[in-house]
């Protein structure tokens, strides 16, 4: 466990924590808008919430939401909203936290609401009752959040976890990625260099946080979910971004 946690701590930045009187000015601004996009887009998405909840209803024997503890805000737990995708228990089978590309815990109409990202949809709740944002760091089950090195956990505990984020964005086919790895080393390279690289990113999303920023991440998300082939460059998109390491570029 402490050679991974090195691993980890490789990878975050040097810059120094921005102070904590900024960090609430800026917060605030965010939260007017999540409060505003999140109410528009539950108004909006309504009945596509309501035949999705029907239809898992009617096929699926398991419950229609499924509820995770994650950690948020200042390193507090809280249950995060999605529908459900995949068989009961299946956090203590196969893979693990690790969803796999065609994992045979997903049931069919589960993949379609992964691939489409509407399992997600039930998340705008969270974000109007303030447990999330809409950008920000992903957030963790507590086992894959122990293993970040306490300068990203200081950093990423700052604000609140998003529905969508830089490195969600980054990884957004993480599936198809990881079905190019060996299976005997999937678990074991997810935490030895996926995990790695989105704790940077996400110390970079922290440091670089902004308006902009937080609207740049709202319009590239909605565009690489309309358009999932097209290929950006972000590197250009996202100024100062940490590169990925040779091994795991050889897989992106």
């Amino acid at each position: 466990m402490r050679a991974q946690t090195n691993t980890y701590r490789s990878y975050t930045t040097e810059r120094s924590l921005d102070s904590t009187l900024s960090r609430t000015k800026s917060q605030w601004s965010f939260r007017i808008f999540d409060i505003l996009f999140s109410a528009l887009a539950i108004l909006i998405f309504s009945p596509l919430l309501v035949l999705v909840a029907l239809v898992l209803k009617l096929t699926n024997d398991d419950d229609i939401f499924y509820l995770q503890e994650r950690i948020g805000l200042s390193g507090q737990p809280f249950y995060v909203y999605k529908f459900t995708t995949m068989v009961k228990n299946s956090e203590n089978m196969g893979s693990g936290t690790i969803t796999l590309k065609n994992d045979a815990r997903v049931f069919p109409f589960g993949k379609f609401l992964r691939k489409t990202k509407i399992n997600e949809l039930p998340q705008l709740f969270n974000i109007l009752k303030g447990d999330m944002s809409i950008v920000g760091p992903r957030p963790l089950p507590m086992q894959r959040y122990g293993n970040y090195s306490d300068e990203v956990k200081a950093h990423i505990n700052q604000v609140m976890p998003g529905l969508s984020g830089v490195g969600s964005i980054l990884f957004r086919d993480e599936e198809s990625i990881l079905n190019r790895v060996p299976d005997s080393d999937k678990v074991s390279f997810y935490d030895r260099v996926i995990a790695p690289y989105k704790g940077a990113v996400e110390v970079w999303y922290v440091n670089n946080l902004s308006l902009s920023l937080y609207f740049t991440v709202i319009f590239t998300t909605a565009f690489v979910v309309l358009f999932p082939n097209k290929r950006i460059n972000f590197a250009k998109l996202f100024k100062g971004l940490p590169a990925p390491s040779e091994e795991l570029q050889h897989y992106l």
